[in-house]
């Protein structure tokens, strides 16, 4: 029966500690809002870059670097950013991590 007195307060403490943390002691959210509205860099036009600048963007590599500037010299500028979307390889998700940094002058 002694057991049984130290046992289950210390299964009640071992259980309220791995609780999440109450919204009081809980560190600040990040909202998405925030993390969209900051850019992870400087600007890039995309209508002036070359290949090692445009490689700055987040998840372009040289492959897609490329092929944006093969498509700039075949289709002209870019009238808006958004156009981007059209090159080969540039999905929604880098579309998404780098929307704040393309413009286009």
């Amino acid at each position: 029966m002694r057991h049984r007195r130290t046992l289950i307060p210390a299964l009640v403490f071992s259980c309220a500690s791995l609780a999440p943390w109450p919204a009081a002691g809980a560190p600040p959210a990040r909202s998405s809002a925030t993390q969209a509205e900051a850019p992870a860099g400087p600007a890039v036009n995309i209508n002036t870059a070359g290949v090692k600048e445009l490689m700055k963007l987040d998840g372009v590599g040289r492959q897609v670097a490329e092929k944006i500037v093969e498509y700039r010299d075949a289709h002209g500028p870019f009238k808006k950013p958004e156009e981007l979307r059209k090159v080969e390889g540039v999905g929604s998700g880098l579309w998404e991590r780098n929307r704040t940094r393309i413009v286009v002058k």
